[in-house]
């Protein structure tokens, strides 16, 4: 079956026109708060007409067709959290299940704590609860006082050299060869498909580099969400064993923090999205249907 998805725009509270995004699935629907600055082919399967989930989301601002803020400033978990509340208008949805991956999962529990009557389970792929950047690194044993300072570094990094390193990247021809070294890196495994790697990064490298790194540094003030607050709400860990973004330790012990979570932990990295998209999907369809039943 062709993968399908539909765009469209949605205002946001301050004004800002956000791209909002839906496969147009039959099906439970959720609540998708994608990673920084990513895209809808990032998740190949649930692109698929018969995934079983409604899946709503956006591209962040001044990603994809979303426009800049007026006020640059307003790129912080706060005003993630109000652009989900205007896609889950738009989409005539009051109540539903929040998925997130990556950053996306510091905006899905903020949303919860925010407005816990608009969220009716928690669904975090590869993410932690807030300070993401202290998660960074783990496997590769950088010590934890260290792995917040060294991430926040690079942001900044990327905000400052953006104008030199984005002509470079939008050129950056993603081929088989590009693919193959990717998949194999080690910052991803071969079990993504290439053409889904292909065209998720193609798309995710027509954002500047500079307004990346600006959106980066910003999600990297997010504290750690309480999640003391959370316990009424039904919530599911994906973990990869093996990812370099957000440590799978992390995300045990804030499942453990959670009464009735449940933590499941995938031999995979990051990209659990495109290295694992059935079994994603599966998981995400069943606690979605659970949670509505």
């Amino acid at each position: 079956m062709r993968k399908r998805v539909r765009f469209h725009k949605v205002r946001s509270a301050d004004g800002t026109v956000i791209e909002a995004w839906t496969n147009d699935a039959d099906g439970p629907t959720v609540l998708l708060c994608n990673g920084l600055g990513t895209n809808p082919y990032a998740w190949p399967e649930l692109l698929e007409p018969d995934c079983g989930v409604r899946l709503i989301s956006w591209n962040h601002r001044g990603t994809g067709r979303s426009q800049r803020p007026e006020d640059p400033s307003r790129v912080d978990m706060d005003v993630f959290v109000e652009d989900a509340l205007a896609v889950l208008d738009d989409a005539g949805v009051d109540r539903c299940v929040v998925a997130g991956w990556s950053i996306g999962v510091n905006a899905a529990f903020e949303l919860a704590v925010q407005h816990p009557e608009r969220v009716a389970g928690l669904f975090a792929v590869a993410g932690v609860p807030g300070r993401t950047f202290a998660s960074m690194g783990a496997p590769w044993l950088i010590p934890r006082p260290f792995r917040e300072p060294i991430a926040v570094t690079i942001a900044r990094l990327l905000e400052l050299t953006g104008p030199l390193l984005t002509p470079v990247t939008r050129r950056m021809p993603m081929g088989p060869i590009a693919t193959t070294v990717l998949r194999y890196s080690g910052f991803m495994f071969p079990s993504a498909k290439a053409t889904d790697v292909r065209r998720a990064v193609r798309e995710f490298l027509t954002t500047p580099v500079d307004w990346y790194g600006h959106l980066a540094v910003a999600a990297a003030k997010h504290p750690r969400v309480s999640l003391s607050r959370l316990d009424d709400i039904p919530t599911v860990f994906l973990a990869g064993r093996f990812d370099l973004l957000a440590s799978h330790h992390d995300m045990r012990t804030a499942a453990e923090r959670i009464d009735g979570s449940h933590y499941v932990r995938l031999f995979g990295t990051h990209f659990l999205p495109l290295e694992r998209p059935k079994q994603i999907t599966e998981h995400l369809r069943a606690f979605a249907e659970g949670v509505g039943a």
